[in-house]
C-alpha cells in the first residue's frame, strides 16, 4: 500500500459531519492526484478504513470527489487555485451553497477543514469570469486539445464540457422477457422515462448535488432479467449492427456481455451470436447474465487466443468489434481517467484496434458487414482507424450511417457530432448519451 494510502487509513473523522465529509474528500482528492491512483480504488480504501461512515457519507464524499475531477480544470480557473480544497469549494458553489453556508460547513466540527482563506471565499462570492467555466475551457487535458479541435472544430470546448457533466442511468429493456411499458411502470418510482433515441431504452436522470444514483440492480425487475444497465449510445451501436433473427453474428470484444445480450434480444433468440474476447477473465460474468436474460442463441467461445474464432472465418453475416480504446467517451462516469491518460496509452490502444480490425475482417463473409465501434471521441481511434483499414482492405466499403440508422432504428438519424456522414459520433453535448463512435463497412 502506498504512503498516501497509509495517510488516509490513519485519518479518522468521527462523527462524519458535512465538514468532515469535505475534509475527507479533500484528502482523497489529494491522494488521487499525488499518486495517480484510480478514484474508485482510493474511495474504496477510505471506506474500508472508516467503517463508521455510512453509505450516505460515502455517497456524498464520492460525489464531491467525482464532481471535482469532472471539472478540475475549469474549477481551478474559477477559484484561481488548484488545491483540492479550493476545487471542492467550487463544487459546493456549483451545488448552490452560499459563502455563508460554505463557511458554516467548513467549520462545523473539529474534523472539518476550517475556515477557507479570504481569497477562496472571495472567489466563491464573485461571479465566474467569462471563459473560466464551460464552454470556453471544456475541461480537456491540454495534450488532447488538438484532437478535440480536429474532431469538433469550434465546438471542441462545448463537447469537452459535455463530457464533464454527470451521466444519467440508462437501461436497456430486455425484449426477450419484457417490454417498455412493463419495465417503465415498474421503475416509475425512480423517475424512469424513455430514452430520446433508443426504442428499447429507459433513462433515470442524473441526481444533483449530494444526491446519489439509485441502485437499480436491487430492483426486482433486474433479478427477473427485464432490463440491463447500458448507456443509450451502446444500445444504439447494437441496433446499428443490423442484427436480426436468423443472422450469424460475432461479437469479438464481448467483455462481460452487455452488447451480446442486446444482440440476442434484437435477434429474438433466432440465429446465433458467437461471443469472444481476447481477455478470458472479462468473459466470466457473461454466463450468469445470459441465464438471467433468457438469451439462448449465444455461444460463448473460449477467450484468449484467436484460434477459437477459426471456424467462423468467412462465415459471419455481421461482426461487431467494440474495440478497446481510451474511454474518452465515458469521462462522465470515469472522470479521473481523463487526467491519468497519457500518449503512450493512446498509442497502445491504436495498436490493439488495428489487431481487432484484422481479426474482425477475416470473419466477415462476402456481402457481410463489419461494425467497428469505440467509446471514444478521439479521431485517432475513430475515423483515422477506419480510413486506414479501408485503404488496406479495398474489398470493404463504408455504408453511410444515415441509411443504416433509418433501416435499423427507424427514426430520422441525428447529425454526427464530428460532421461526418459515413460514420456516426454520439456525444453528451450533442445527443445526451456517452461518447460513442460507430462505423459500418460492407464486404464486396
Amino acid at each position: 500500500r502506498s504512503p498516501g494510502s497509509r495517510r488516509i487509513i490513519a485519518a479518522r473523522f468521527e462523527p462524519v459531519t458535512p465538514g468532515a465529509r469535505l475534509a475527507a474528500a479533500a484528502e482523497i482528492l489529494g491522494e488521487i492526484e499525488a499518486r495517480h491512483r484510480p478514484a474508485n480504488e482510493t474511495l474504496r480504501d477510505w471506506g474500508r478504513a472508516h467503517r463508521f461512515a455510512g453509505s450516505r457519507d460515502r455517497a456524498v464524499i464520492g460525489n464531491l470527489v467525482f464532481d471535482a475531477l469532472r471539472q478540475k480544470q475549469s474549477l481551478a480557473r474559477r477559484m484561481d487555485d488548484d488545491r483540492p480544497l479550493a476545487v471542492l469549494l467550487g463544487v459546493l458553489e456549483g451545488w448552490g451553497l452560499s459563502v455563508e453556508e460554505i463557511v458554516a460547513l467548513a467549520t462545523d466540527s473539529p474534523h472539518a477543514p476550517g475556515r477557507p482563506d479570504d481569497a477562496l471565499l472571495a472567489a466563491v462570492a464573485t461571479d465566474a469570469p467569462a471563459g473560466t467555466r464551460e464552454p470556453a475551457c471544456g475541461d480537456i487535458p491540454e495534450w488532447l486539445r488538438p484532437s478535440f479541435d480536429r474532431a469538433f472544430g469550434a465546438r471542441a470546448a462545448r463537447q469537452g464540457a459535455g463530457l464533464a457533466t454527470r451521466a444519467p442511468v440508462d437501461l436497456r429493456v430486455n425484449t426477450l422477457k419484457a417490454d417498455m411499458h412493463k419495465v417503465g411502470r415498474s421503475l416509475a418510482h425512480l423517475g424512469a422515462e424513455p430514452c430520446p433515441m433508443s426504442p428499447v431504452g429507459l433513462r433515470i436522470p442524473a441526481p444533483f448535488g449530494p444526491a446519489r444514483h439509485p441502485h437499480v440492480e436491487t430492483e426486482p425487475g433486474h433479478g427477473k432479467g427485464w432490463f440491463e444497465v447500458q448507456d443509450e449510445a451502446s444500445q444504439l451501436a447494437v441496433l446499428l449492427s443490423g442484427a436480426a433473427p436468423g443472422k450469424q453474428v460475432a461479437d469479438i470484444c464481448a467483455g462481460a456481455g452487455g452488447k451480446t445480450l442486446g444482440l440476442a434480444a434484437a435477434m429474438g433468440n433466432k440465429g446465433q451470436v458467437h461471443a469472444w474476447d481476447v481477455d478470458r477473465h472479462r468473459l466470466r460474468p457473461i454466463f450468469e447474465r445470459l441465464k438471467r436474460a433468457g438469451a439462448r442463441n449465444v455461444q460463448v467461445l473460449p477467450g484468449g487466443g484467436a484460434c477459437a474464432l477459426g471456424k467462423l472465418a468467412g462465415r459471419m453475416d455481421i461482426v461487431l468489434a467494440d474495440a478497446p480504446c481510451t474511454g474518452s467517451g465515458v469521462w462522465r462516469r470515469r472522470p479521473d481517467a481523463k487526467w491519468r491518460l497519457r500518449p503512450a496509452a493512446l498509442e497502445q490502444r491504436l495498436a490493439e484496434q488495428r489487431c481487432v480490425f484484422e481479426t474482425a475482417a477475416a470473419l466477415v463473409r462476402p456481402g457481410g458487414r463489419l461494425v467497428y465501434a469505440t467509446c471514444s471521441v478521439l479521431p485517432e481511434e475513430n475515423g483515422d482507424q477506419v480510413a486506414g483499414f479501408l485503404a488496406a482492405n479495398p474489398d470493404f466499403a463504408p455504408v453511410p450511417y444515415g441509411e443504416v440508422w433509418a433501416r435499423t432504428i427507424g427514426a430520422g438519424p441525428p447529425a454526427s457530432a464530428d460532421g461526418r456522414e459515413d460514420s456516426v459520433l454520439l456525444t453528451p453535448a450533442s445527443h445526451g448519451c456517452d461518447g460513442f463512435f460507430v462505423a459500418v463497412m460492407e464486404r464486396g
